[in-house]
């Protein structure tokens, strides 16, 4: 499943394809038909992402529907230059104009809602770190009252929008905290440097498209190591490198199931 960076990222990328222009809405799967034809010549105001939801807004009226798109684990987005190519039929959405034209595909959700239906979602994800709103004390309330694992709760979207698995494991290896440390053994200070991290990290992913969380003295160039191969991409510290050794200790790399994902850490750089 996409992490909250590549969200924003479409947000940005459907702004510059589509936004201020009159735009061509079709569903050639017909899944979306009826609300395609609604849409269908409207003007893209603005796109919004918050956490795993991209919302894209064609009125800017006090009665404005928006487009709820969350991709889930199948989901696709495709952008291209016009003209656009036939849609098979497999495309749920089509949005497209003179210039461009982007195919989505396969998510769990595409609906157009309301506007107290948009803020009813922003009302039950936690703070995103991407987003200028984002509250990262209203995150560490819910934290500090925890016994459940950091781990988990940096994955719960009521918690904080938009981590997934990458930034989680990453994140923790970067400040040394053990993965099954309670929330509410978190200290106030490296909760602010978790939260400040994430914004760092994320906010490079959605410039580069990609995740990369090693620091520079520790990137392939620095230690004279081979670049990682993955179809994930980017440079990391943990995550998916499951029995190899640390890029800081030598110590192998550990996996483990929690709550239905795979976790991944270093039992020697994060004892904390």
């Amino acid at each position: 499943m996409p992490e909250g960076h590549t969200i924003h990222r479409l947000a940005q990328d459907y702004a510059a394809a589509f936004a201020a222009r009159a735009t061509r809405v079709t569903s050639p799967q017909g899944r979306f038909g009826e609300a395609a034809a609604l849409l269908d010549g409207a003007v893209l105001r603005t796109a919004d992402a918050h956490g795993k939801h991209l919302f894209l807004g064609f009125r800017d009226d006090e009665d404005a529907d928006w487009v709820h798109i969350h991709l889930g684990l199948f989901g696709k987005v495709d952008f291209g230059d016009a003209p656009a190519p036939p849609p098979t039929d497999t495309v749920r959405l089509r949005v497209a104009n003179d210039t461009a034209y982007v195919d989505l595909r396969g998510p769990t959700t595409c609906a157009l809602i309301t506007r107290a239906e948009k803020q009813a979602i922003h009302d039950r994800l936690g703070p995103d770190p991407l987003r200028a709103d984002a509250d990262p004390a209203a995150a560490y309330a819910r934290v500090r009252r925890s016994r459940t694992t950091i781990a988990a709760l940096l994955m719960d979207q009521k918690v904080i929008a938009g981590v997934g698995n990458v930034y989680r494991a990453e994140v923790l290896f970067r400040h040394h905290i053990d993965p099954y440390r309670a929330g509410r053994d978190i200290t106030p200070a490296e909760w602010d440097a978790i939260w400040g991290d994430l914004v760092g990290l994320m906010r490079e992913g959605v410039r580069n498209n990609r995740i990369d969380t090693v620091r520079p003295q520790h990137t392939p160039e620095a230690m004279g190591r081979p670049p990682r191969v993955d179809d994930h991409g980017g440079e990391v510290y943990v995550y998916r490198r499951a029995s190899m050794p640390c890029h800081l200790c030598g110590d192998g790399i550990r996996t483990a199931d929690l709550a239905a994902r795979n976790l991944f850490w270093c039992p020697t750089c994060q004892q904390t």
